[in-house]
């Protein structure tokens, strides 16, 4: 089965602390950061991620790209993130995918629900990025310890032999 992931970006950056703060200095920034986290979530997920902006807070009008593997799209002129999130959903919808919207947008939630795909709130994404984050963590921290330890069971007198030949002596 096929995760797929529609975020509705500008909600999240309201939504979420974090970038609600960021969005106060640099809006392209917290833009950025949302992306990233997004690209952490789809790693660790497997999920493929789409993030939608409405075109209205940026130049560039109805680009979509790819940043950190997650897809970016901008809607166009007059369209908002919440018409495309839509028509994605229709267009993405298959046997073999589940369709997942993250937005705190009540009436969207309802909408994507009938149509099918099942809803997130920005609340709920932001827990799963957080117990995602610490599943990275104890990955990269268990990756870590394999690597430094030895593969021979060594007992704490050749330890102490080997320890004293690293620092030259006998």
């Amino acid at each position: 089965m096929k995760d797929i992931l529609l975020v509705d970006g500008y909600n999240m950056i309201g939504a979420w602390p974090e970038l609600r703060a960021l969005k106060d200095r640099d809006l392209a920034l917290a833009r950025d950061r949302l992306v990233e986290r997004m690209a952490e979530y789809q790693a660790f997920t497997g999920y493929e991620v789409k993030v939608i902006f409405d075109a209205h807070m940026v130049a560039g009008i109805g680009k979509q790209y790819l940043n950190y593997r997650v897809d970016v799209i901008y809607t166009k002129e007059n369209e908002t993130a919440d018409e495309r999130i839509e028509r994605l959903v229709l267009d993405l919808k298959q046997i073999d995918t589940r369709i997942h919207v993250a937005t705190s947008d009540f009436t969207e939630q309802s909408l994507i629900f009938g149509s099918g795909a099942l809803r997130k709130s920005a609340r709920e994404l932001l827990i799963e990025l957080e117990v995602a984050d610490k599943g990275i963590e104890e990955s990269v921290e268990t990756t870590r310890k394999k690597r430094d330890s030895t593969k021979l069971p060594l007992n704490e007198e050749i330890i102490e032999i080997f320890e004293r030949w690293r620092r030259g002596g006998r």
